[in-house]
């Protein structure tokens, strides 16, 4: 099998710079996920996205370690759960995740919903910019935040996260959500880029695959890479793995791109975080 190129980098707000595909290990079963989170690493990802409710983070930490690559060539991300909103609790569950990790620093920390039923996610975010300003973290960041979340944030706090990862498919291409982050410097992450793989058989999509010589998951990652955002598809076979890498050797025309759009609905295969 040909390793595909490396996934060129995106820069942060604060600076720092991040792969711009990963290899997403939401629901990668503990047991294989060391195995398949090397072999991402092998066919030329540097980047993990996981989380402590994945149940992974382990594992993911023995990948970076088994690799044998130095650590500053790999970047983590992992994620506070719902249970451990608050200053002192995300701090103690921090704490956790770095033990299961066993890695001296995560480079992405993420707060994983905002939960606004609990109303805690304030509080969340100041502890993680505790750990950033204490070097724990590299960067720190949200998901599944909507532009009234974020500003709450960034009003409370006067600071900004860097990334918010969020469900972003051409179904739900998040327009109104990326304009403001733009316009606050805050770099867009796709959670199920693929829709769930729901749109490998969408009838729109598979001839403008067929033209380019491609998988329709190649596309829509195209699709995605192109406007900037940060994508972390997951799969389970070294040949997927390594195709949904293979996405910046070929490029969507004007015509292809008008198809694509086409296919907003609004539709999420996710819940809306307001829901919680």
């Amino acid at each position: 099998m040909t390793q595909p190129p490396l996934a060129p980098h995106v820069r942060l707000a604060d600076g720092r710079a991040i792969p711009q595909v990963g290899y997403g290990m939401y629901k990668v079963p503990a047991a294989d996920a060391t195995r398949l989170a090397l072999t991402a690493i092998e066919l030329g990802y540097r980047h993990l996205d996981t989380a402590a409710l994945y149940g992974n983070e382990a594992e993911a930490g023995a990948a970076v370690r088994e690799s044998g690559l130095p650590r500053e060539e790999l970047f983590v991300t992992s994620k506070v759960w719902n249970d451990d909103h608050g200053y002192d609790e995300t701090l103690a569950a921090f704490d956790a995740a770095m033990e299961r990790f066993a890695l001296d620093r995560l480079d992405l920390f993420l707060i994983h919903w905002p939960v606004p039923s609990h109303d805690r996610y304030v509080d969340t975010w100041r502890a993680l910019v505790r750990l950033r300003d204490e070097g724990r973290v590299g960067s720190i960041g949200v998901s599944n935040f909507h532009a009234h979340h974020l500003q709450r944030i960034i009003d409370e706090t006067g600071v900004a996260p860097v990334v918010n990862q969020v469900e972003l498919h051409p179904w739900l291409p998040q327009r109104e959500l990326r304009a403001f982050h733009e316009r606050i410097g805050i770099r867009t992450e796709a959670w199920s880029p693929l829709a769930r793989g729901r749109l490998l058989g969408d009838p729109v999509l598979e001839p403008i695959a067929a033209k380019h010589g491609r998988s329709v998951a190649q596309v829509v990652l195209a699709w995605h890479v192109a406007q900037g955002t940060i994508v972390i598809p997951k799969a389970s076979s070294p040949e997927r793995i390594a195709e949904n890498l293979d996405v910046f050797s070929f490029r969507l025309d004007d015509e292809d791109v008008a198809a694509i759009a086409a296919l907003e609905s609004g539709e999420r295969t996710g819940r809306d975080p307001d829901d919680d």
